[in-house]
């Protein structure tokens, strides 16, 4: 654009026209500002509107969240740069779930003493407990011919079984047996059972998380090979139950804590059912087993179980050897576990299958019977109860046999056959074709 001229250049021009042309001069000039003026009209009439509609475009991007223009390389470095300082907006971090049972965890001291154990569950705010009876490692009994030389747990319970054991956040069976290399056999006792301390590994390959204690056989080689059996599973990782080096630790529950839910486990056995019986009890002063013959301490130690969990699981050594029938000891002592406290009660001794019932509605199965024992043919299985906090979920019995010295899961026509069986003697239950079972 040309720079314009002063006022005082433009003066002396002026002075030099002539009169003749000034008329026509001021005419021209007169109309050319008119439509300069009008020009200048028109070009904002047409402009405005565009200006208008762009800044609506902008301002409805912004509101909507639309991308804006690219930034300047400058500008990013800034807010880049910037960013490093800056939290992300966004919403809050939810904070982390802190247990009921948070002082307990927080103390390792009391729980190491009061024999308090954690759990990560397979499903949060549930917990799946799956429960056998006997096993045995005796490597002097036929059971043991089955994995004598190849040390393979899984050719005698087979990798199916192993399976649904090794899925239960907590797994429980008996061990009928001591793991020592010393003790002497109980005199005139026809059956003393004794096992390598190193095949106490095979609890951990089956999935098992504790065991009891509380029966006929844990004392059969006296109390130097029970306290040989107490170090060695401490040592394997596997809790026990049921027994110890005074009758506190013998009666003492142990307790898994799963998230917000605290479960207690007590075991105790009422054989033999002698006032001198070979198996002993444990004392202040000596080790032994937790008798419940006299049910006085157990049904205490239920209580106390209850008021210090929220779910208590009773497992007891019980019944008569090969005898599907109930005696009257088993039907005197149900009932008063489940009123001392006991939530779910698991039975075994008999060595065969004996049946589910219901008191108050508290499940109780009297004998699960041999899991993994001896060479006979025998239907046995194991039961798989899951909770949450408001008490049971589900209970399924699942059948399996015990026969040529494995124990496999039963499928078909001989699945259907077990819990036939189960169904015709078990009263004040419902059990389906999966065996779940209901009240």
């Amino acid at each position: 654009m040309a720079k314009k001229r002063s006022r005082k250049t433009k003066k002396k021009k002026r002075i030099r026209f002539h009169k003749s042309f000034i008329l026509p001069f001021i005419i021209t000039l007169t109309v050319a500002v008119a439509l300069g003026v009008l020009a200048l009209a028109a070009h904002q009439w047409i402009m405005e509107p565009v200006k208008t509609k762009g800044t609506d475009v902008v301002q409805s991007d912004h509101e909507s969240g639309m991308p804006e223009a690219e930034d300047t390389e400058a500008e990013k470095d800034v807010a880049e740069n910037a960013g490093d300082d800056v939290e992300p907006a966004g919403e809050e971090p939810e904070p982390e779930h802190v247990s009921r049972y948070q002082e307990e965890l927080d103390d390792p001291a009391y729980m190491e003493e009061n024999r308090i154990y954690t759990v990560e569950p397979a499903e949060p705010g549930r917990v799946t407990m799956t429960f056998a009876g006997d096993i045995l490692f005796d490597v002097n009994y036929a059971i043991m011919g089955s994995v004598r030389g190849s040390d393979d747990i899984s050719q005698g319970i087979m990798p199916e079984v192993m399976e649904r054991m090794q899925a239960a956040d907590i797994m429980m069976l008996n061990n009928e047996f001591a793991y020592s290399d010393r003790g002497t056999p109980t005199e005139d006792k026809q059956f003393t059972f004794r096992a390598r301390p190193g095949t106490a590994a095979y609890l951990t390959d089956l999935g098992v998380d504790l065991v009891s204690l509380a029966n006929n056989h844990a004392y059969d080689y006296g109390p130097t090979a029970l306290e040989d059996t107490l170090d060695t599973l401490r040592e394997t990782g596997i809790s026990y139950v049921g027994a110890g080096r005074n009758i506190d630790e013998a009666r003492k529950p142990v307790y898994y804590i799963v998230g917000d839910m605290k479960i207690a486990f007590v075991s105790a056995t009422q054989i033999e059912r002698l006032d001198t019986p070979d198996t002993k009890e444990a004392t202040e002063t000596s080790p032994g087993v937790f008798r419940c013959w006299n049910g006085e301490k157990l049904m205490e130690t239920i209580r106390e179980a209850a008021q210090n969990s929220d779910f208590v699981v009773a497992y007891i050594h019980w019944g008569t050897e090969n005898q599907a029938e109930l005696d009257w000891a088993q039907l005197k002592q149900a009932p008063e576990l489940v009123a001392a406290g006991a939530d779910l009660v698991i039975g075994d001794h008999p060595h065969c299958l004996q049946p589910i019932g219901v008191i108050q509605g508290v499940p109780v199965i009297y004998s699960l019977g041999n899991f993994w024992f001896n060479s006979k043919t025998l239907d046995t299985g194991m039961v798989e109860v899951v909770i949450d906090e408001t008490g049971i979920v589900s209970y399924q019995f699942i059948p399996c046999l015990q026969s040529g010295c494995k124990t496999t899961l039963l499928q078909g026509a001989e699945k259907e056959r077990v819990l036939a069986y189960m169904r015709g003697i078990s009263e004040g239950v419902r059990i389906d074709e999966d065996g779940f079972v209901s009240w």
